[in-house]
């Protein structure tokens, strides 16, 4: 009985980190235009839901996107804001390549 009870207290700890990731992703449609802006700057970069089934990647800054990208700012719809700038986004640039 002690045995089992040690092996079911085992095998919660180790499932907790699977069920906290299966929580979902912040929502900004749930949470304040400073909330939202403040979570996108202190995590450098966050995948946001701004919808239903609808997400994104959005950074603090030009620093959490790759060389051959470019920050864009963007503006979500928030709980107490329709347009609140929270970050930016990270988007190939477009145009012809640059010679050797």
């Amino acid at each position: 009985m002690r045995k089992t009870l040690l092996l079911s207290a085992a095998l919660a700890a180790a499932l907790l980190p699977w069920a906290a990731q299966a929580q979902g992703r912040p929502n900004t449609l749930q949470m304040s235009c400073a909330a939202s802006a403040d979570l996108v700057r202190r995590s450098g970069a966050i995948v946001l839901g701004t919808g239903p089934n609808i997400y994104d990647r959005y950074v603090s800054s030009k620093a959490y996107c790759e060389r051959d990208e470019e920050d864009i700012p963007q503006w979500l719809a928030t709980t107490d804001v329709r347009q609140c700038f929270i970050g930016y986004t990270c988007e190939r640039r477009t145009g012809n390549p640059s010679p050797p």
